[in-house]
């Protein structure tokens, strides 16, 4: 007998023994693929050249043998025929579809819906925290923000954008009990709709030429007494007088600059 793989089409030859030891299932020698033998097993090959063997049809009821070429003697008595039990009847008989049926509790899911929730809530904070500046800084996301903290009275962090600070005025004169020393005052305007650090300023001293004969940054709390006051920030239009004291660079001081960082 013949049979074919389907996989490689490699066409084997076995015996009753090689199907008798799995039913039929067989393993490729070729592709290594297990298949079912009996599905194309046949007698005799069909003309070469050819390329798969036809697919034996499935019975739907098992071919009954006639022909008996052997019968082991026995010595227990044959078993008398036993009558046919009558059809039994159905129709007092009740059921119920499928969906009607009670159906069995599976798993509770609520412990995993609660955990991803979390973590989407957690993963939310940690992306509005990152992103904490702009958000602020939004006009629409700021505002939600600022009256969420005014009702759980909390505290927004400061966003720096010296952009939106301007300057007003600004005025040098001798220092009135510091001899060598120059007073510097300015006066700033926060245009941001956002309280802002106070900035780090940048003095420059220039000569008639604008050549830079000094240069001093002097940071918050450098010019600021009340800590309270730095850890507050400047307010959202908010306007103030800044004052500063430096060194006299002397008569070829002629002008200066101030830049917020």
């Amino acid at each position: 007998m013949y049979t074919q793989c389907p996989e490689c089409l490699s066409v084997f030859s076995l015996d009753a023994r090689t199907l008798a030891q799995a039913h039929g299932y067989v393993m490729c020698g070729h592709c290594s693929a297990g298949f079912d033998s009996l599905a194309t097993l046949t007698e005799q090959l069909p003309p070469e050249p050819f390329r798969e063997l036809p697919p034996n049809e499935p019975a739907f009821e098992p071919p009954h043998l006639d022909l008996v070429v052997y019968r082991p003697r026995s010595t227990e008595p044959e078993p008398t025929a036993t009558p046919t039990p009558e059809p039994e009847d159905f129709a007092g008989l009740s059921f119920a579809p499928r969906f009607a049926q009670p159906r069995e509790a599976g798993p509770r899911r609520w412990p995993w819906i609660a955990v991803c929730v979390l973590l989407t809530l957690l993963l939310a904070a940690q992306l509005g925290w990152a992103c904490r500046d702009t958000l602020i800084a939004n006009p629409a996301t700021g505002n939600l923000l600022r009256q969420t903290c005014s009702v759980l009275h909390c505290r927004l962090p400061l966003v720096r954008d010296v952009h939106k600070l301007q300057l007003l005025a600004r005025d040098v004169q001798t220092h009135p009990s510091v001899p060598g020393a120059l007073l510097i005052s300015a006066t700033v305007r926060n245009n941001a709709a956002f309280a802002q650090p106070w900035p780090t300023v940048a003095i420059t001293l220039l000569d008639v030429n604008g050549k830079r004969l000094a240069m001093r940054r002097l940071r918050p709390y450098e010019y600021l007494g009340d800590r309270a006051e730095q850890q507050q920030g400047l307010a959202p239009g908010a306007t103030t007088a800044l004052v500063f004291e430096v060194d006299d660079p002397g008569q070829r001081a002629v002008t200066f600059s101030l830049d917020f960082e």
